[in-house]
């Protein structure tokens, strides 16, 4: 009996292409970028933080430069308020006429004329005031006085208009307006107001102040005329 030989094959095993090697260890490969770029990136945000931190003490220190010029002018001037005065009340017309068994309308026409008198080193810029004019604490009309300047040391002349035009009064104020128009031809009347003002320093203009105005006029229907006058600004009466 023949035997048939054995032949035995080997087999090759060829490794795959294209880093196989790497893909079978398992490893990662990182990137860094080159050391010179990281080292001006870095140099570059410090120098912008630096810049910023220069003009903002570049501008507060103009500020605070600006603040005590400004603190050093007004303590060398010493700005006072204007002082206001009443000069005369000039009545045009007053009217009052009875509706009704319980109503009246009153009509007035009246100027003012005040005085005020700058006595700073500075000049004083007013804003627009308006004044109102009341019968027993009820407002009848309002008067407006536009916004001027006024030139250091100087006097200068104010003059308010108040017109009121058949404004009704009811009941118990318009039988006191009446009763004091025929009985007694004398009508209290109150006129107040706040006149605004700021000093001007150097092209810079100070808070403002207020000088309260409060005046009280009695007028005479029948003669048509101011019989009493009284005005008190900021707590000084005149």
């Amino acid at each position: 009996m023949t035997s048939r030989p054995t032949t035995a094959t080997a087999s090759t095993t060829t490794p795959s292409s294209g880093g196989g090697g790497a893909a079978t260890n398992g490893t990662h490969h990182h990137y860094y970028p080159p050391a010179s770029s990281y080292s001006s990136y870095s140099s570059s945000a410090a120098s912008f933080r630096g810049c910023c931190c220069c003009l903002f003490l570049l501008f507060s220190f103009l500020a605070l430069l600006v603040i005590a010029v400004i603190l050093v002018v007004v303590l060398a001037v010493k700005p006072k308020k204007p002082e206001f005065n009443l000069q005369q009340v000039g009545v045009q017309y007053m009217g009052i006429s009875p509706t009704t068994a319980s109503s009246a309308t009153v009509s007035l026409d009246i100027r003012m004329v005040f005085t005020a008198a700058n006595d700073n080193k500075v000049g004083i810029k007013y804003r627009e005031s308006r004044f109102t004019i009341m019968y027993r604490g009820i407002p009848l009309g309002k008067g407006t006085v536009p916004a001027f300047d006024q030139a250091a040391h100087t006097v200068k002349r104010i003059e308010i208009a108040i017109a009121v035009d058949r404004v009704s009064l009811l009941q118990a104020d318009a039988a006191d307006l009446v009763r004091d128009a025929s009985l007694n031809d004398r009508v209290e009347l109150r006129v107040v107001g706040d006149v605004g003002a700021k000093i001007r320093v150097m092209g810079f203009t100070s808070p403002g102040v207020e000088v309260s105005v409060d005046c009280t006029l009695a007028i005479s229907p029948r003669k048509q005329s101011l019989i009493y006058k009284q005005c008190g600004f900021d707590g000084l009466t005149v």
